[in-house]
């Protein structure tokens, strides 16, 4: 079996409009690296950018892959970046799509979502919107696999994952500088003031910490008296 640091060697290219690997990214690579997470499943990737954890997710033994982007030319990244690594025989389809609005069941869904840029007002609208409606897109037991930093609120985002019938694992945590457009957006630096752990001050220098979760739903069936679509 390949070791993690070799499985992370990777040939990517990218263009001025495309999203490259951050360390959030990275630190999402290498936990798909170090951990058996998608062997044999069908995989919803939400966001593929350059394509380094659809090649991981590939490479990692998945099934087959879905990888999305939110417009043609990001997507045409995600595509020669795997098939360069990847060949052209693996079982991947390429959609464009805006987050969870596509077809299909999946076993997994993974993704990286957009947080201090999210462009919402609500900053956590990506990552409430994958635990909220995931479910939509996965099978029965299915799994949602993302990172997040501790400046979206690790607490809220547990509490939300458990509400919404999700089983909580974080598979690894890391933590790392902040990143220099943090501190242009003087919104942003004031809201997570109030977030509990939201970061760390080491010797003058600001740290966030970021965390992969891996969510698992429970089983569950609603009640038979239930409010569903066609019911008065």
């Amino acid at each position: 079996m390949e070791s993690a640091d070799s499985l992370l060697q990777m040939d990517l290219s990218a263009g001025s409009d495309d999203w490259s690997p951050t360390p959030h990214g990275h630190w999402l690579a290498r936990m798909l690296a170090e951990n058996d997470l998608v062997r044999g499943r069908d995989v919803l990737e939400l966001g593929a950018g350059v394509a380094n954890h659809t090649i991981l997710i590939h490479w990692q033994g998945a099934r087959s892959i879905v990888a999305t982007e939110i417009t043609e030319q990001l997507l045409e990244t995600t595509r020669e970046n795997f098939e360069r690594n990847c060949g052209t025989e693996a079982d991947i389809r390429f959609r464009v799509a805006d987050w969870l609005s596509t077809e299909g069941r999946f076993d997994t869904v993974v993704s990286n979502p957009p947080f201090c840029q999210s462009g919402k007002q609500n900053r956590r609208y990506f990552l409430d919107s994958l635990i909220l409606d995931a479910h939509k897109r996965l099978r029965p037991r299915g799994e949602i696999i993302f990172i997040q930093s501790s400046m979206a609120d690790f607490g809220e985002t547990e509490r939300r994952m458990d509400r919404n019938g999700f089983d909580v694992e974080v598979v690894g945590t890391t933590s790392g500088p902040f990143r220099d457009y943090y501190f242009e957006d003087q919104e942003f630096l004031k809201e997570i003031e109030d977030v509990d752990g939201g970061y760390e001050l080491r010797d003058g220098v600001y740290h966030e910490h970021l965390r992969v979760y891996r969510g698992k739903l429970r089983e569950w069936a609603p009640h038979s008296n239930a409010h569903t679509p066609g019911q008065s």
